[in-house]
């Protein structure tokens, strides 16, 4: 009877322990499919939480003032490099991710982290524009950064409330890179951003999706997962590649060395990319998972993405962000005079 007793109670206790187990995510807003959460929940006996940030530098600044509480974190590649060489990231045990195969070699060509020793690409984004052209009166709107430059769309405009990719269009606009270090480019960037918030309502990382929808907002700069979310639900919404060339965001999965939940962070990884759950993941956020067997099992309707079927040619024009070490302050310098421009 006692040997009885003794097994209910430890039934019990493992039950509560498994029940217990919790896997947080720290990750940009609607950035992973609720059922494709539900699915690894119910398949893992566990519960995820999930918690958003709005710039990689809020996120980054979290982790420096001392955040312990995350098990798996979705940063874009440039930030990833300065977690890693400041020692935040745990190295990534291979054996526990079956899937990594499935990713796609040329992206992995584009990022620091090519043998995916403590990252592994999550998504392939550009940082685009969108335009409501059922409701701007004169020529058809033109796929350029230039379209900021438009007076007559005055206060009806936003630019990403990010120092990165806001000054990143603005040195596209010129024909420099966005990685640039040299600080007279960066100068004439500047006087650029500075033309063109006289123009806009405001910098902005949310409510431009909204804003679009609305028509709120004639011409906004956003991401193109975020736009293609909202073209699916209102077909008046273009999405624009600038013939200037944009910047190319890969974000990626890293485990923090203060995660909690390693293993079931490695499992959540090993999950997103079966190629059928990338699929599903990729179909309802509206972004390129660099998931290769992924994309035969995706609909038509969604490689019609302007971001998943850029054309060869803009993708040659186009950059991922790079860490810019020490020369990161010119980049803020410049960031610092336009926001307090008027």
């Amino acid at each position: 009877m006692k040997r009885i007793a003794w097994l209910f109670i430890w039934v019990c206790a493992t039950l509560s322990a498994q029940a217990a187990e919790t896997l947080h995510l720290y990750t940009w807003a609607d950035y992973i499919s609720p059922e494709v959460v539900q699915k690894f929940e119910k398949q893992h006996g566990c519960k995820v939480v999930i918690d958003t940030f709005d710039s990689n530098e809020s996120m980054f600044a979290k982790f420096k003032a001392g955040a312990a509480g995350y098990d798996l974190v979705f940063p874009t590649a440039y930030m990833i490099q300065v977690m890693h060489a400041q020692g935040m990231l745990a190295d990534l045990d291979h054996k526990l991710i079956p899937n990594l195969p499935n990713i796609d070699p040329a992206v992995l060509a584009k990022v620091k982290d090519q043998t995916m020793a403590h990252s592994v690409p999550y998504t392939l984004a550009y940082a685009c524009i969108a335009v409501r052209a059922d409701k701007i009166k004169g020529p058809p709107a033109e796929a350029t950064w230039a379209l900021f430059d438009r007076a007559a769309l005055a206060g009806r405009m936003t630019l990403l409330d990010d120092m990165r990719e806001s000054i990143g269009a603005a040195l596209k606009s010129l024909g420099h890179s966005i990685n640039t270090r040299d600080e007279a480019q960066l100068a004439a960037a500047r006087d650029v951003l500075i033309r063109w918030k006289k123009n806009i309502a405001r910098f902005d990382n949310e409510g431009y999706k909204s804003g679009i929808d609305s028509a709120e907002f004639l011409l906004v700069h956003g991401y193109s997962g975020d736009l293609f979310q909202v073209q699916m639900e209102n077909p008046k919404v273009e999405i624009l590649i600038p013939r200037e060339g944009v910047t190319l965001g890969c974000d990626e999965m890293v485990i923090p060395k203060t995660a909690k939940q390693p293993a079931l962070a490695h499992a959540f990884i090993n999950f997103v990319l079966d190629p059928a759950i990338a699929a599903e993941n990729m179909e309802w956020m509206g972004y390129y998972c660099p998931n290769k067997p992924a994309m035969a099992k995706v609909s038509p309707e969604f490689l019609k993405n302007p971001a998943v079927t850029i054309p060869a040619e803009l993708q040659a024009k186009c950059e991922v962000i790079e860490d810019l070490g020490p020369d990161l302050a010119k980049y803020t310098k410049v960031w610092d005079q336009v926001k307090a421009a008027r």
